[in-house]
């Protein structure tokens, strides 16, 4: 069987024999691995030798204190070394040696059983695929991954990667068990440095037409210590995530909030007695002024992130070039004064209708308060930001593809 051919018209490389030279190359990056880099070397060497692809392993030391080199090169590993600390930064420096058409990443810890990789490699050298991902989830273990993580923190990464990609492509967006042309990755431009690089290059890919599979693989518990933090590690995902999509996480939440609040205003003039639940009746007003007051700040907040991310999605960015605007900031500073000083003006009313005894005051008053507040708040933040978008310039977090 000849090699497969990619969508560029080049061989791919087989895995049953009349593969081209150095078709897979498999990085591992490695902090302080010593007790478990060479088997995993050998394991992946002896997978690429059974499947009869011409590989090579490739380790690359992101700063280990241990003799993690040392075993790697012994056990036939051609190691690199990246100063630059990170998981992120470790992966990019393998990328970046990786001579191979088609790059398996995975971990140095045992954890990912790399007799497997023909599994992973077999949609590409195929050519129905670009990126194929191996799902951990049905053979996770409360003994291989932890409960927060597996119930918690990957569906909620997973759901927002899906999101941010315009549908779910994968169950298990956080693999670090995956396969990959290496001229589609390179194309990306990834710029992550930390554990946040896998959902990188799974928005990328998605956003650039790229064809991500998925494929079952086990998931053993690892060899020594973890390095991933759990709260920094996903603080470092949400950042990413507001910088890819500022629609998802802001502009969306912020416009429901903004129409909840509206119907909840409207409706408190309308009946001035609240909902019953239960025993209780709830007045919705008094979270009204809330859901008005954050929902305006989320929408701005999620127009200039799409506005000036380099890495927002095209259409986000053509969505909200209003913010570009050279008189975005004085017609904001104008409207807000209009609505504080409107806001301001029901509230005398509200003192008027108290000292005249007007029993009304306690009634549809609740709706006239919460008007007011919101108006004097609304009307505060869009002065502010008019001010503030006058000296907005764009993030650098990220560079642009």
């Amino acid at each position: 069987m000849p090699p497969a051919r990619q969508r560029d018209g080049t061989d791919s490389g087989a895995f049953d024999g009349g593969v081209p030279p150095l078709s897979v190359s498999v990085v591992l990056p490695c902090l302080n691995e010593a007790a478990s880099v060479g088997l995993c070397v050998e394991r992946a060497r002896r997978a690429l030798a059974e499947a009869g692809a011409d590989g090579e392993v490739i380790v690359v030391d992101n700063g280990s204190t241990d003799d993690s080199s040392r075993v790697a090169a012994g056990a036939g590993a051609r190691v690199v070394h990246e100063g630059r600390r990170g998981y992120g930064s470790a992966l990019r420096a393998g990328f970046a040696a990786a001579r191979g058409h088609v790059v398996v990443m995975a971990d140095a810890d045992l954890t990912y059983d790399l007799a497997r990789i023909p599994e992973l490699v077999g949609p590409i050298a195929d050519g129905t695929a670009d990126v194929v991902l191996g799902s951990r989830l049905s053979a996770a273990t409360r003994e291989t991954m932890p409960w927060l993580h597996r119930y918690l923190g990957t569906p909620v990464i997973t759901f927002l990667t899906a999101r941010a990609c315009g549908g779910r492509i994968v169950r298990d967006s956080q693999s670090g068990f995956r396969a990959f042309r290496r001229e589609a990755i390179d194309e990306l431009g990834l710029q992550s440095v930390g554990m946040e690089l896998p959902t990188e290059m799974l928005i990328r890919a998605a956003r650039s037409g790229l064809r991500v599979a998925e494929v079952d693989i086990g998931y053993a518990e690892r060899v020594g210590e973890s390095k991933l933090s759990t709260f920094s590690d996903g603080w470092r995902h949400l950042q990413l995530m507001l910088l890819l999509a500022p629609d998802l996480l802001l502009v969306g939440p912020g416009a429901a909030l903004l129409a909840f609040g509206v119907t909840a205003l409207a409706g408190s003039f309308a009946d001035s007695r609240g909902v019953e639940v239960g025993s209780l009746r709830w007045q919705p007003v008094f979270f009204a002024g809330i859901a008005l007051v954050l929902g305006l700040q989320a929408l701005l907040a999620g127009a200039v992130l799409a506005h000036h991310s380099p890495v927002a999605s095209p259409a986000a960015r053509r969505r909200f070039a209003f913010i570009g605007h050279p008189r975005l900031p004085g017609r904001c500073l104008l409207l807000g004064i209009v609505m504080s000083i409107a806001g301001l003006g029901v509230n005398v009313v509200l003192l008027a209708r108290s000292l005249s005894g007007d029993a009304t005051a306690s009634g549809r008053g609740h709706g006239l308060a919460s008007l007011s507040q919101a108006l004097i708040i609304l009307g505060a933040t869009l002065a502010c930001f008019g001010v503030l978008s006058r000296f907005l310039t764009p993030p650098t977090t990220l560079r642009p593809r």
